[in-house]
């Protein structure tokens, strides 16, 4: 399985915002430090905003901050919300087609595997991703609002 970019923006969104904490960011800011499409970026901090993740501020001098605290925001749970497919393999999809599905002992698996992937990503949150050796502050250093773009 593999996240769609949605998800992936999603979560670096997020991390972007913890590393920065209450202060106020843009979506330009955010796609030029990881250098993606801004119209693509617009959509995952409309979701994110709709979800209750990140707090949208309006008008001159606004931007977006984290709307709960790292630790209340579980990564299964943002996975959950952000990607649309978890069909593993073609027989899981409405409508398969699949010639052994009445016979095949792959589904049930397939089934646990997904299952054991969401019971590890709810055991870390966002505050998990913003700790440690080689922390994200390094690569998205506080400057001062007058030198953001």
């Amino acid at each position: 399985m593999r996240l769609s970019s949605f998800s992936d923006y999603s979560l670096r969104v997020l991390m972007y915002l913890g590393v920065h904490g209450e202060r106020l960011a843009t979506i330009g800011e955010i796609a030029g430090a990881y250098d993606i499409s801004l119209n693509h970026l617009t959509k995952v901090v409309n979701l994110l905003g709709r979800l209750g993740h990140i707090e949208t501020v309006r008008g001159k001098g606004g931007g977006i901050r984290l709307g709960r605290a790292p630790a209340e925001i579980r990564l299964g749970e943002v996975i959950r919300q952000t990607e649309n497919d978890f069909a593993l393999v073609e027989c899981f999809a409405t409508g398969s087609q699949c010639q052994i599905h009445a016979a095949c002992r792959l589904p049930p698996i397939l089934d646990e595997a997904l299952a054991a992937m969401f019971a590890v990503l709810d055991r870390y949150t966002l505050a998990d991703l913003l700790l440690g050796p080689g922390e994200l502050t390094q690569l998205f250093p506080l400057r001062p609002a007058s030198q953001l773009v």
